[in-house]
C-alpha cells in the first residue's frame, strides 16, 4: 500500500472486534492511528501491542465519533505528513481484502471525487432482525451519492480544508461532512466493491429503539444547521418523522369517535407497501417486509429523538452521546 495512504480507527470498548479492525488495517498500511474514547476493556493496551499510534481522548470533554476522527486525522498528519488519502474505519469493522486498493483506484478514476465509499457487509445478519436491518441499510446504489456512513476514504487536503467533522454532532456527522464536500465542488462516490465486515451486535429491541432515537436527533440537528440551504438537508426526514410519528396519531386519536376518520390508520400499512415495492429490490421478500415494517415503526422513536434535541436546545443543554451497545 502506498505511503500516501493513512488509516484512522476509532473505538470504545470494542474488545476482539477492535483487534480484528487493527489487524486488517496493518496488513495494508503502516500509517495507522487508533483513537480511544474512554474504553475500560483494555483496548488501548491491545492497540499499543500492535504498534499503532494511539490517541486517548480527554474524558473531561464529551465524546463524539466526529471528535475522535478529527483527533485521529491530526495525529496521522503529524506522524505521516505525506498522507494524501485517509481511510476511516470504526472499531467494530474489519477491512475486506482488496478494498483499499479499489478505493485508491477509484480516487484516480474519479478525479472530482472527494470521498469514496463502497458496500458494507454485516458480519452476523442471522443473529437478529436488527442485524438483518443493518445489513440491508448498509448497501446503497453505486455512483454519485449524497452521503455515506463512517467507513470511507477522503482526500486529506480536502478534509483539512473543511476542518474535518463538526465535533458537536453526536450523530449524523458523516452526511453533514458529505454536504460540505459537495458544496466544495467534489462528489461522493460509492463503488461496487465491498469495504468491510461490520458487527452491529444489535440483539434487543431496546438497542434498535435507541439507534432510531439517535437518528431522529441527528435529523433535527442536521436540519437546524442546513435545512434552510438549497440542499434542504434532512428537511424531508424531519417532516416525515413528525407527520407519521406525531401528527397522524394525534389526528386519529382526536377523531376516535368518528369511524370515517379512523380510516387514517390505514395510511401506515399503505406506507409499508410503498416502501416494500420500491426499496432494495435485490433482497428477499421477507427482508423487504422487515425493512418496510421497521422503517415505519422507526418514525416514533425518531420523532422523540427530534423532540429531545429541541428540548435540549431550548434549555441550553448540550446533547450527550447516545449509545445503543
Amino acid at each position: 500500500m502506498t505511503q500516501a495512504t493513512g488509516i484512522v480507527i476509532i473505538g470504545r470498548n470494542e474488545g476482539e472486534r477492535l483487534v480484528r479492525a487493527i489487524d486488517s488495517a496493518t496488513r495494508f498500511c503502516r500509517a495507522v492511528v487508533y483513537v480511544d474514547s474512554g474504553s475500560t476493556d483494555g483496548s488501548v493496551i491491545e492497540a499499543a501491542r500492535r504498534n499503532v499510534a494511539v490517541v486517548e481522548l480527554d474524558m473531561q470533554r464529551p465524546f463524539t465519533a466526529a471528535r475522535a476522527r478529527n483527533a485521529g486525522f491530526r495525529k496521522l498528519k503529524t506522524l505521516f505528513p505525506e498522507t494524501e488519502f485517509v481511510q476511516f474505519l470504526d472499531g467494530d469493522c474489519e477491512f475486506i481484502d482488496g478494498w483499499l486498493e479499489s478505493a485508491l483506484q477509484a480516487m484516480q478514476d474519479h478525479t472530482d471525487a472527494g470521498i469514496i465509499c463502497g458496500q458494507l457487509k454485516e458480519r452476523h445478519p442471522e443473529r437478529s432482525v436488527y442485524n438483518t436491518l443493518c445489513d440491508i441499510e448498509w448497501n446503497g446504489a453505486v455512483g454519485n451519492v449524497k452521503e455515506c456512513g463512517g467507513i470511507f476514504m477522503i482526500r486529506a487536503d480536502l478534509f483539512d480544508a473543511l476542518n474535518g467533522f463538526r465535533e458537536s454532532l453526536i450523530a449524523g456527522e458523516e452526511p453533514e461532512l458529505c454536504l460540505r464536500v459537495r458544496r466544495a465542488g467534489y462528489s461522493v462516490v460509492r463503488i461496487e466493491h465491498e469495504m468491510a465486515w461490520h458487527d452491529a451486535n444489535i440483539l434487543f429491541f431496546s438497542q434498535w429503539w435507541k439507534r432510531a432515537f439517535r437518528a431522529g436527533h441527528a435529523y433535527a440537528e442536521g436540519a437546524r444547521l442546513h435545512g434552510a440551504s438549497p440542499e434542504k438537508h434532512w428537511v424531508r426526514e424531519v417532516r416525515s418523522n413528525w407527520f407519521w410519528g406525531a401528527g397522524l396519531p394525534v389526528i386519529a386519536i382526536s377523531a376516535w369517535l368518528s369511524p370515517p376518520m379512523m380510516l387514517l390508520a390505514l395510511a401506515y400499512p399503505l406506507l409499508m407497501i410503498r416502501i416494500y415495492r420500491h426499496a432494495h429490490l435485490h433482497r428477499t421478500s421477507r427482508e423487504r417486509r422487515l425493512f418496510a415494517f421497521y422503517c415505519v415503526a422507526a418514525k416514533l422513536p425518531q420523532m422523540l429523538g427530534q423532540l429531545k434535541f429541541h428540548l435540549n436546545s431550548m434549555s441550553g443543554k448540550t446533547s450527550r452521546l447516545i449509545e445503543y451497545k
